[in-house]
């Protein structure tokens, strides 16, 4: 049967397992320099109330959210939501909200690709969803209706479409993220937060980070892959 089809893992196993290597790597040096207090002592929140001050970013908002690894940035708030453990006095602390404020950074300035992420994360959410259940519906209808298999195979195809909106969020975001982590070098740096030994935990943690995004991306383009060799397949 088709949802059994064992070509799928050819595709989707490979790039699971740098998704699972990815976030074994973020825990890990997020674990590791945690446990790191910078040479000032300052805790996450004192790098942001610096930074703010010192970067022009005063009127980003601090919000606490739950869970771990949750910190983000809000554009359309100018809010930056940060877990308890972002707000200690540790090297990984400060590496995460800089890049935070990186992003801040970049929706102030209008950075393009920031801009471009926020024009298709609609139909990016959408495709996510619905290209993915119509492209099922498309296949299922052509393989068990065979003077439908046509319209089948049409439905599949817009689903492919809906999707690709999907894969070209997640490597829209890379640009993005890999920005906001140089900027927030850049940042931490500039204004004495870390020392030299301690800019390597920041990278450590801002690498590892990044590798989440990619693998992300890694697994939706193989999606798309599978999808494109079915249809393929249902074509001949």
């Amino acid at each position: 049967m088709f949802f059994f089809d064992p070509t799928y893992f050819l595709f989707a196993l490979p790039a699971m397992l740098f998704a699972m290597w990815a976030q074994y790597q973020v825990q890990s040096a997020f674990r590791k320099w945690s446990q790191v207090p910078t040479a000032r002592r300052i805790s996450g929140l004192d790098v942001a109330r610096t930074l703010m001050q010192n970067e022009g970013l005063s009127h980003v908002q601090v919000e606490r959210i739950g869970g771990m690894l949750t910190d983000h940035y809000d554009p359309r708030g100018k809010v930056m939501r940060l877990s308890e453990s972002s707000t200690q006095p540790s090297v990984a602390a400060a590496a995460i909200v800089a890049h935070e404020l990186g992003h801040a950074a970049q929706d102030k300035e209008g950075y393009v690709w920031l801009r471009a992420r926020a024009g298709i994360v609609g139909l990016a959410n959408i495709g996510s969803n619905l290209g993915t259940l119509l492209f099922f519906v498309g296949i299922t209808f052509g393989t068990l209706s065979g003077s439908g298999g046509n319209l089948g195979y049409s439905i599949a195809v817009l689903g492919v479409i809906l999707f690709s909106a999907a894969v070209a969020f997640t490597l829209v975001t890379l640009p993005v993220e890999f920005n906001a982590s140089a900027r927030a070098r850049e940042m931490l740096q500039r204004n004495g937060l870390v020392t030299v030994e301690e800019s390597a935990g920041v990278n450590a943690v801002l690498n590892a980070a990044a590798l989440t995004y990619v693998a992300a991306a890694a697994q939706s383009i193989a999606q798309l892959l599978y999808f494109i060799t079915i249809l393929g397949r249902r074509r001949e």
